[in-house]
């Protein structure tokens, strides 16, 4: 059995399920999470659909770390839309160390959990966080 160092627990593991199953047709949503340092344990913070990435990097702290898993619009040149998931490894650089490196002893097991292949790490805050940073990583790898 593995050792978890922050609990997720199973209304989280619910929401993320049926976050990923939506049917969406248009625009980006996400599902933001947080780590609560005292109870070692992650939370949902917030849920939003039909965001911009702007409005969506203007709503995370600039000072503490978030995962986020992005369900995002894609163009394809050729026309196409899809609706890949993401892992946005929101971790600002002003954040907290101890706060920083819990988040990062916990990425995989998220990861894993919220089954998601393709993480973006963001470290300066909003001005990191633009729809053009996503499409080039989801486009060109």
């Amino acid at each position: 059995m593995q050792s978890h160092t922050v609990d997720i627990p199973q209304e989280l593991k619910t929401s993320l399920r049926k976050f990923r199953f939506a049917r969406r047709n248009a625009g980006h949503a996400a599902i933001v999470i947080k780590i609560n340092k005292q109870k070692l344990v992650m939370e949902e913070v917030e849920q939003y659909d039909d965001i911009s990435i702007e409005d969506l990097a203007e709503e995370l702290p600039e000072n503490s770390p978030r995962y986020v898993v992005l369900s995002y619009e894609l163009n394809h040149s050729d026309g196409r839309k899809s609706f890949p998931l993401v892992l946005v490894n929101w971790a600002p650089t002003s954040s907290e160390i101890s706060l920083l490196t819990l988040h990062a002893s916990a990425l995989l097991d998220f990861q894993s959990t919220a089954d998601v292949s393709k993480v973006i790490e963001v470290r300066d805050g909003a001005e990191g966080f633009t729809k053009d940073l996503i499409d080039q990583k989801l486009l060109h790898g």
